[in-house]
Formats: structure tokens, C-alpha cells, sequence
């Protein structure tokens, strides 16, 4: 019972860093599935720790850090991301939860679609008012921030998966009261 909580508790933290950055955490379990006993990924998703798959995540993640740095390319990003966080949230989560618990595949997918397309909506939702208000300079800094995050969140999903739900919970929170702090700001204006 305990093993079905710390794998879906593993899985939400994944899927929701996978709405920040989609190659991170995926890179994070592919390393972690091949050169650690610490997870154990069951077919087809065991594919993730392939040198192949590797190296094909480590130029994608290459490609994200440098593009989500840069104002009008961060847009550009994110618009592209849109379909490749949640399938990417969604095959985490999937795969993590097929590794622990028996939770059917199709179910799975939907949870990471679910969190992983939340958290981008509100990374890609906000980014553009940074990118306005700030002309673009605080773009690198607030990228690196969810870099960051999403790197952190990922390895506490692996190493203490019931602290990333907490991590994952305050998150929202504080994704919530940035926003309406944000919808307060413009019906003053």
C-alpha cells in the first residue's frame, strides 16, 4: 500500500515538473532507470533509459534551455510545448506508476495529461506578462527559476515522493495567488 502512494505521489511530482520543462524530468528518470536500482521501468517505457533516447533528450533539453531564455522565442517555445509537456507529463507519470502500482495505462496517461498541460497552461499564461512588464530582461532569470524547479521537483519525486506532492501542492498555491494578484492588478488599472 505504502509502495502505491510513494509511486503515485512520484508520479505527480514528475508529471507536474514535465509542465515546466518536458526534458527535464524525463531525462532525470531515464539516467536515474539506468544507471540506479532506484526505478525500474517496465516495457514499452523502459525504452526511456535506451543511450539512444538519451542523447536525443540531452540535445532537446539543449534546445528548451536556450530557446526558453529568449524573449519572443520563449513564446514561440511554449506554443510548441503545449503538445509536448502534457504527452510528455503523460508518459511519466504512465510509466512510473506502471513501475509501482497497478493503475491501468489509459487512466495514467490522463492524470499526467492532466497535470503536466495544467502547469504549462499557467507557466505560458504568465511568461508573456513577464516578457511585457519586465521588456524581456527577467525572461533568462525566470527560466532558469522553473528549470530549476522542475529539476528539483523531479529528483524529490524519485528520492521523497510524499515531499514532492508538498512541493507540487505549494507550487499551486503559489501559481494561484500570483494569479490573482495578477487579475487584482488589472481590474485596477
Amino acid at each position: 500500500m505504502i509502495q502505491a502512494i510513494t509511486g503515485l505521489a512520484t508520479a505527480f511530482g514528475l508529471s507536474s515538473s514535465a509542465g515546466l520543462n518536458a526534458y527535464l524530468p524525463l531525462l532525470i528518470v531515464a539516467l536515474t532507470a539506468r544507471f540506479t536500482p532506484l526505478i525500474r521501468l517496465n516495457p514499452p517505457f523502459d525504452a526511456l533509459s535506451s543511450p539512444w533516447v538519451i542523447g536525443v533528450l540531452v540535445v532537446l533539453l539543449t534546445i528548451e534551455i536556450v530557446a526558453d531564455k529568449v524573449p519572443a522565442v520563449d513564446t514561440v517555445n511554449d506554443a510548441i510545448q503545449t503538445f509536448i509537456r502534457p504527452a510528455a507529463g503523460a508518459i511519466l507519470f504512465a510509466a512510473t506508476t506502471n513501475a509501482i502500482a497497478d493503475i491501468h495505462p489509459v487512466l495514467a496517461m490522463v492524470c499526467g495529461v492532466i497535470l503536466a498541460g495544467g502547469v504549462h497552461a499557467v507557466k505560458a499564461t504568465a511568461r508573456p506578462a513577464i516578457t511585457a512588464t519586465t521588456a524581456g530582461v527577467a525572461n533568462p532569470i525566470v527560466s532558469t527559476a522553473e528549470d530549476v524547479v522542475s529539476a528539483v521537483t523531479s529528483l524529490i519525486s524519485l528520492l521523497a515522493p510524499l515531499l514532492a506532492v508538498l512541493v507540487v501542492l505549494s507550487l499551486i498555491v503559489v501559481a494561484l495567488l500570483l494569479w490573482s494578484r495578477r487579475r487584482r492588478a488589472l481590474r485596477e488599472t
